[in-house]
Formats: structure tokens, C-alpha cells, sequence
């Protein structure tokens, strides 16, 4: 009994929550009816609008004017190629993101806009005043509206002017894409110069520094008598050597002949004259041994700074050469993959996608106008109403019926005989 009971409960249950969801779903689509039936009613100003809007767009399309766009494409190059080291080795001959961004800044500056306003002649083709104060913003503000440059997925840049004369369209792409390269160029040859002009000072104060070397050089050489310091120390120290050896033979001679008796008294006197002739000899080289050694520490420390700086000055002076043969040559900073064209077909005014979107945007406003408006009009009716004691005369707008609802009975559950 009990469990019969239970399952009575469940199929009630049951049947009370199922009937909100099918009403729920009969109130959806009596609610989107409502909505057609209201949009059906407002057709005509809606069709009306939509007209209006459509012959409007395209009435004023006829009076503005046909543009046409040039486009060149180009590629940057690597600036490594106009290092020295690059003429006679082998790099990357196309540039990376760095190069790339660094035309793209150069394609925006203000150099290029100035030359192209004073090339063309943009003040009379733009009709802006050039008295004006503000005359360069404005032409300025005129050509960027007309220009574009941008980096395609492949890497390359596209540089677009837009103008309704389009061959002047096709020069102004042509002549600002010249006029990257040449800047481009310029700051690579200004970094170059600026080389240049330091290994020129470099060159000049050792070129001095060893002027100096020399001079003094000369000086000390002129003073300890040192002109070779090799080929003067063998001949000093044979000339030494040989003068103690016959030195010592002459003594030892005449210490023999003054043993011996019944020699003469001339040859005696004539060795020793003799000796003492190479004692001063010796006493003569040896005090030039050693003027020559105080002078030749002095004279190797100089040497040896000249030749480091002779070293130093060609190897500057060849850098220079090379520098300057870097500087001298003609290193493109762009190649050239499409010229600018003069262009056939106009790239604005688009008149057929204009006078369609006017229409379609004018459909939506006025399909979402007509719904606020019938959404809101019992509001509206109830707030401007006639007060008691006027005329009795309803101003108000007439309401347009949205929905239906229909008052369904709810339905009872059966009993369930158990």
C-alpha cells in the first residue's frame, strides 16, 4: 500500500513540473510571432527608410571622387655589407626584422614628407594655403591620409600613395621609395664618416708620437755615438778583446827581455812604450764599453717604442684605406622586387559596397526602432495621456498589439487508482 501510494506521488509530481515547460514554450512562440506581426505592420516605413538610405548613399557617392593607388614592393638589405671586413668576405646580403623596422621609421619621417611636398609641389595639388602657419601640419596630415607603407607576411615592404591624379599616384611611390634608399644610404655612409674622422685623429697623434720617437732617437744616438746597437757591441768588444790579448803578450815579452841579460836598452824601451801604448788602448775601449752600455738601455727602450708605433701607424693607416674604400663604395639599402605602375582601376570609392551597407545598417535601426517602439508604447501612452477636463481628444499613438497570450486552464493530475 505504502509503495503504491508513493508512485501515485511521482506521477504527480511529474505532471505539475512538465506543464510549465510546454507552457514556457507556447509563450517563446507566441512571442516570436508577435514580433513578425509587428515588423509586417511597419513595413512600409521600414521599406521606405531602407530606400531612402540606399538612394542617399549612393546620390552622394556619385559626387565623391575616384582615387587610385600606386603600390611599389621593395626588400631591405643587411647594412653589414658596407663594413670593411664585408668587401672582402662573404655575408648576408638581405636584411632581418631590425632592417626592416629601421626603413619603416625612415619611411614615416618627416625628411621624406618634406622632400616629397617640395619635389611635387603638394601645397598647390592639395589646395592648402603654404602661408598658413599651420600649413606643413596639414599638408602633412593630407599626404599620410593618402600614404601607406607596411610589412607584408613575406617580409617585404609595400609602399601605397593614393591620389586622384594616378599617374602623380605612380611618381610619389617611385620617387619616396628612391628617396629611403638614400637616406637609408646616407646614415650608414654618416656612421662610416664618423669612423673615418677617428682613425684620422688616431693616425695623426701617433704620426706625432712618433716624430718625436724619431727626434729623440736621433739625439741619443748623436750622443753615446750608438747607430747599431748589434754590429757596434761585436766590433767594441773584439776591439777590446784584441787590445788585452796584446797586452798581455807585450807584458810578458818584456818581462822576459828585462830577465835576459845582454839585450839592449832600446828594445826595452821600445816594448814598453809599447805596453804602455796598450794599456791606454784598453783603458780608451773600455771607457767606450761603457759609454756605449749606459747609452744603449736608453736607446733600446726608444727603438723598440718607435717600432711598436711604426707597427700601430700601418696598421691604422691600411685600416684607413680600407675604411675609406667602404666609404667610397655604392651599397643599395634596398632591392627592388615591383615598381610602382600608374594604376587602371580606382581603389575608392567603393559605391556598391557603400550603398549596401547603408542599407543594411538602415534595415537593423529600423527593425530595432520599431521594437523599442512598440515595446515601450503602453509606457509612452500612459505618460503623455490626456488629463481630466481637456477636450477628450487622444493624442497619444495607437497601440499596436505584440502579443497574444492565451489562458490555458492548468491541467489536473488524474487520481491513479492504485
Amino acid at each position: 500500500m505504502y509503495f503504491c501510494t508513493r508512485w501515485r506521488y511521482c506521477l504527480l509530481q511529474t505532471a505539475h513540473y512538465k506543464l510549465p515547460t510546454e507552457q514556457k514554450r507556447m509563450e517563446q512562440r507566441d512571442h516570436l510571432l508577435g514580433v513578425v506581426q509587428t515588423l509586417w505592420s511597419w513595413r512600409r516605413p521600414v521599406f521606405l527608410i531602407c530606400v531612402v538610405a540606399v538612394l542617399g548613399t549612393a546620390l552622394i557617392s556619385l559626387f565623391l571622387p575616384n582615387y587610385y593607388k600606386a603600390t611599389t614592393v621593395f626588400l631591405a638589405t643587411s647594412p653589414d655589407q658596407a663594413r670593411p671586413d664585408a668587401l672582402f668576405s662573404s655575408t648576408q646580403y638581405y636584411g632581418n626584422a631590425n632592417d626592416v623596422d629601421r626603413l619603416l621609421t625612415i619611411a614615416e619621417s618627416n625628411e621624406l614628407v618634406e622632400f616629397l611636398v617640395d619635389t611635387f609641389n603638394l601645397y598647390e595639388h592639395y589646395k592648402i594655403n603654404p602661408e598658413n602657419a599651420r600649413a606643413p601640419h596639414f599638408v602633412q596630415q593630407k599626404f599620410f591620409g593618402l600614404y601607406e607603407v607596411k610589412k607584408n607576411k613575406r617580409d617585404a615592404i609595400e609602399l601605397s600613395v593614393e591620389d586622384r591624379d594616378k599617374a602623380l599616384a605612380a611618381r610619389l611611390a617611385n620617387a619616396a621609395r628612391e628617396k629611403i634608399d638614400e637616406i637609408a644610404q646616407k646614415l650608414v655612409k654618416e656612421g662610416q664618416r664618423k669612423a673615418i674622422e677617428t682613425f684620422e685623429t688616431q693616425v695623426l697623434v701617433k704620426q706625432g708620437l712618433l716624430k718625436t720617437l724619431t727626434d729623440t732617437l736621433v739625439v741619443l744616438r748623436n750622443t753615446f755615438n750608438i747607430f747599431n746597437t748589434v754590429s757596434q757591441t761585436e766590433t767594441l768588444t773584439e776591439q777590446q778583446s784584441e787590445a788585452q790579448s796584446r797586452l798581455i803578450l807585450n807584458r810578458k815579452r818584456l818581462e822576459v827581455l828585462k830577465a835576459t841579460p845582454g839585450v839592449p836598452r832600446d828594445t826595452i824601451n821600445m816594448l814598453n812604450a809599447l805596453v804602455e801604448g796598450l794599456q791606454e788602448e784598453v783603458r780608451s775601449s773600455q771607457e767606450r764599453m761603457k759609454h756605449f752600455n749606459d747609452g744603449m738601455a736608453v736607446i733600446n727602450i726608444y727603438e723598440k717604442q718607435w717600432f711598436e708605433s711604426n707597427a700601430q701607424l700601418t696598421g691604422d693607416l691600411e685600416r684607413l684605406k680600407i675604411w675609406r674604400s667602404a666609404y667610397q663604395a655604392s651599397i643599395p639599402a634596398t632591392v627592388l622586387v615591383e615598381r610602382a605602375e600608374v594604376p587602371i582601376i580606382k581603389s575608392r570609392p567603393r559605391r556598391t559596397i557603400s550603398v549596401l551597407t547603408a542599407g543594411v545598417v538602415a534595415l537593423v535601426f529600423s527593425v530595432f526602432a520599431v521594437l523599442l517602439l512598440t515595446t515601450y508604447q503602453g509606457y509612452w501612452q500612459s505618460a503623455f495621456a490626456t488629463p481630466p477636463g481637456s477636450n477628450g481628444q487622444d493624442h497619444s499613438m495607437p497601440i499596436v498589439e505584440t502579443k497574444r497570450k492565451k489562458k490555458k486552464k492548468k491541467r489536473q493530475p488524474e487520481d491513479v487508482e492504485p
